[in-house]
């Protein structure tokens, strides 16, 4: 069972590095890189990563096309703010040493999130579990805008690995709003407008507090204290940028219907 590490990459000199030294245990790394503008590039080819430049399509083409340029059928997808934990590459090790004929077709791995200086057990972000190992021959990544993941085959086995996947993604309260409001909140509205999903004034006023309810209470995120408090009014936030992002997106189609 021989492995090849992908990942994806912009702008991420801070982070490279590290990413490849917690995939050095695999038998290659490839590195698909969006024309970043710092350091990346070079520091994952001094970590010993086969580099590929290349315009970004969106995430999960990006993705897609890091395991098409494998030289091994099995993949380990890892974005760079992602670390490996010790138990994770036991299990993974494990794996290599038992033989094909013991293989799924797939394994996901739960993520664990660090934010606010400390690691998250609540509000719908632990144990976030992401299928990352998996035979490229039965799953493929698909996903339009956000929220891309593996797809596979029909009939394939999936089974869960045991250990963490760790997740440095958020610097700090800032960098979360700039996040939501730059990124997740537009790409999901477009996603939701081109899968024909329709908002609605009561729509909007109703969906950021459901979502903050969620996180805070039904999924545990008052274990957090303060951490939990802003992820769930964060996700409020998202909620309700969202819709409202979708609701214009509509009325400008209606505009521009219009004689």
């Amino acid at each position: 069972m021989k492995i090849s590490a992908t990942i994806i990459t912009f702008n991420e000199a801070e982070n490279i590095r590290e990413a490849c030294e917690t995939v050095a245990w695999a038998d290659e790394t490839v590195v698909v890189d969006s024309h970043s503008t710092d350091a990346t590039r070079e520091i994952a080819r001094d970590g010993g990563a086969r580099v590929f430049e290349r315009d970004w399509p969106g995430f999960a083409a990006q993705k897609q096309f890091a395991a098409d340029s494998a030289r091994h059928e099995w993949i380990f997808s890892l974005d760079a703010d992602e670390r490996v934990t010790p138990e994770l590459r036991a299990s993974i090790e494990a794996l290599r040493a038992g033989g094909e004929a013991r293989l799924a077709d797939g394994y996901r791995v739960a993520r664990r999130s660090f934010y606010m200086g400390r690691w998250i057990r609540g509000g719908g972000w632990y144990p976030d579990y992401q299928l990352r190992l998996y035979n490229r021959a039965k799953g493929h990544w698909e996903g339009a805008y956000i929220h891309e993941s593996v797809k596979m085959s029909a009939g394939a086995r999936v089974e869960t690995l045991r250990g963490d996947l760790l997740h440095f993604s958020v610097r700090d309260a800032a960098h979360h709003h700039r996040m939501i409001g730059e990124r997740y909140a537009p790409l999901a509205a477009r996603q939701m407008f081109e899968a024909g999903r329709r908002t609605s004034p009561l729509r909007i006023a109703v969906a950021a507090p459901s979502a903050f309810t969620r996180s805070f209470f039904l999924k545990g995120g008052f274990r957090d204290g303060l951490a939990g408090l802003a992820i769930a009014r964060f996700a409020a936030h998202h909620t309700f940028l969202k819709h409202l992002m979708l609701w214009e997106m509509q009325k400008s189609r209606t505009v521009n219907r219009k004689p």
